[in-house]
């Protein structure tokens, strides 16, 4: 018998426990099967010439509709770089500006953390997950009902983001409607997100005159203005426009100061399909890329190569009701076909996926979040937002759902990873090892168990026990095991992740809730 042979026979001897504790056994970052920036672009749903023709009707768009109810400020930074206000008002764009602002447009972006481990790389096909969203309820799976959410809701979900490795960012998902004083709900917003995690955050600020506020809040927290503008790690996630074919003038104005005090925008354009964008799929991505492209020119004449993310968010209606169908297919290929504009442009792209209509995490739920994500990250959307947690098309928020959601984004970034083939992932001496010389099976190959957690995924809470099994442990069922996991979760947070000393500055310089 060979030395491997004989190495896999003592490793065998543990057993099943054995294989377990292996599987088990903590793994270096660099090893786990499954990373942050994992590499899409598999997929791809629109044809060469669809993504041409769609680039063009865009470029037509920008020319011959153009956009109207731009701020001046705006007016007068878009104009001089060769914009033309027309006398109905609208700002229409040559093909010569949209490809001169292309050009200077930022790429390889990063989107910081507070731990720089949590940094975002966007570049190429790399995928990010996380959440996203203005939910006006949680869902209290426990009594099947929805309530209104809160800052402390907010906080607890940032709290669980931060624990969740395949959530790598936490953008605001949900309004905290306990606070009445929008100035003061801006600012809660942001404190419960960065005290609850140092991952990236992104957040949204109501009123240009909030920004200011926001601003001094989040030097506070890094410790001066120049080490914030050394890593900014918080985001924008800014609505400049209002579908169809309008500039959301107070959004643009706060976007303005955002890039002047260095926080990266997330140019986020969200018509929906047969309502506020037109009900062909291609059409609508369409006019979500012109939007886009006026946003890119926009940021770009007031900041050269300023870090911005193309946010085509397009939704679908269901038009027999017009209601929202964000777990739909037709959603899925929305963002996919996005996706593949933003790689067609180079720059980094965010879009929404992992919505559910579904108003609890039920098989529903399941098949909506995850039929999104998985076409999402396939397809290399570099930011792929609202990806946990979401329900109700986007009126509720559920923290199991997001405990939950971890595994399906483990799962989806499998499928995105890939098969690697390698002369050692085919070579043929373990089976003829294990044919000709062993005992005719691979579970206790040193090839097997060398490969247990670097070449598979294993869910924290999903189940995988047979029925026998299933029964001898009191039958568990999946929200249970989601509610305890979330629990174990918050039971050994660290609250809040900031200094006492700083945390002590804030609650004298500000109203806070949480």
């Amino acid at each position: 018998m060979t030395e491997a042979l004989q190495d896999t026979s003592r490793r065998r001897s543990g057993g099943r426990a054995g294989r377990i504790a292996v599987r088990t056994a903590p793994l270096a970052e660099n090893l786990r099967p499954v990373r942050p920036g994992m590499s899409g672009g598999q997929y791809n749903p629109l044809s060469e010439a669809a993504v041409r023709r769609i680039h063009e009707a865009a470029l037509d768009a920008l020319e011959q509709i153009g956009l109207s109810q731009a701020p001046q400020s705006g007016i007068e930074a878009m104009t001089a770089a060769g914009a033309i206000l027309g006398d109905d008002g609208r700002l229409r764009f040559p093909r010569a500006l949209v490809e001169d602002m292309l050009a200077v447009a930022a790429r390889d972006i990063t989107l910081h953390g507070r731990n720089a481990k949590h940094d975002l790389h966007l570049s190429g096909t790399k995928v990010h997950f996380g959440t996203a969203g203005a939910a006006v309820h949680v869902v209290d799976v426990e009594n099947r009902e929805y309530r209104e959410s809160t800052a402390r809701d907010l906080y607890i979900a940032a709290q669980l983001a931060n624990a969740l490795d395949n959530v790598h960012f936490f953008q605001r998902p949900m309004v905290c409607r306990d606070i009445v004083d929008n100035f003061e709900m801006d600012i809660n917003t942001l404190y419960a997100c960065c005290a609850g995690t140092t991952k990236h955050v992104g957040t949204s600020i109501s009123d240009p005159a909030h920004v200011r506020g926001c601003f001094d809040l989040l030097h506070m927290i890094a410790g001066g203005e120049e080490k914030w503008r050394t890593r900014p790690f918080v985001s924008a996630s800014n609505c400049f426009v209002v579908p169809p074919m309008k500039f959301a003038t107070e959004s643009c104005i706060s976007m303005e100061a955002c890039i002047r005090g260095g926080m990266p925008i997330l140019l986020l354009s969200a018509g929906q399909a047969g309502a506020t964008a037109p009900a062909p799929l291609a059409a609508a991505i369409v006019q979500a890329v012109a939007e886009c492209l006026a946003g890119v020119v926009y940021v770009n004449a007031l900041s050269p190569g300023f870090p911005a993310i193309f946010g085509t968010w397009p939704f679908v209606s269901d038009l027999r009701t017009g209601a929202m169908s964000g777990g739909s297919g037709e959603q899925a290929l929305l963002t996919a076909g996005c996706a593949q504009m933003h790689r067609f442009y180079g720059l980094p792209g965010g879009a929404a996926a992992g919505m559910a209509d579904s108003k609890l995490p039920d098989m529903q739920a399941g098949w909506e979040q995850a039929i999104s994500n998985v076409m999402a990250g396939l397809s290399g959307l570099n930011m792929v937002y609202e990806a946990v947690g979401m329900h109700a098309s986007l009126l509720g928020f559920c923290l199991e759902s997001l405990v939950l959601g971890d595994d399906m984004l483990g799962q989806v970034l499998r499928c995105v990873r890939g098969i690697e083939v390698t002369e050692d992932t085919v070579s043929i001496e373990t089976m003829r090892q294990v044919c000709l010389e062993g005992p005719g099976h691979y579970l206790g190959h040193a090839q097997t168990l060398g490969l247990m957690q670097s070449e598979y995924i294993y869910p924290a809470v999903a189940d995988r026990m047979s029925p026998k099994e299933w029964a001898e442990v009191g039958r568990p069922d999946l929200i249970g095991r989601a509610i305890e996991r979330k629990n174990r979760i918050l039971s050994q947070s660290k609250a809040p992740l900031i200094d006492p000393q700083t945390d002590a500055a804030i609650r004298a310089a500000f109203a806070i809730h949480v």
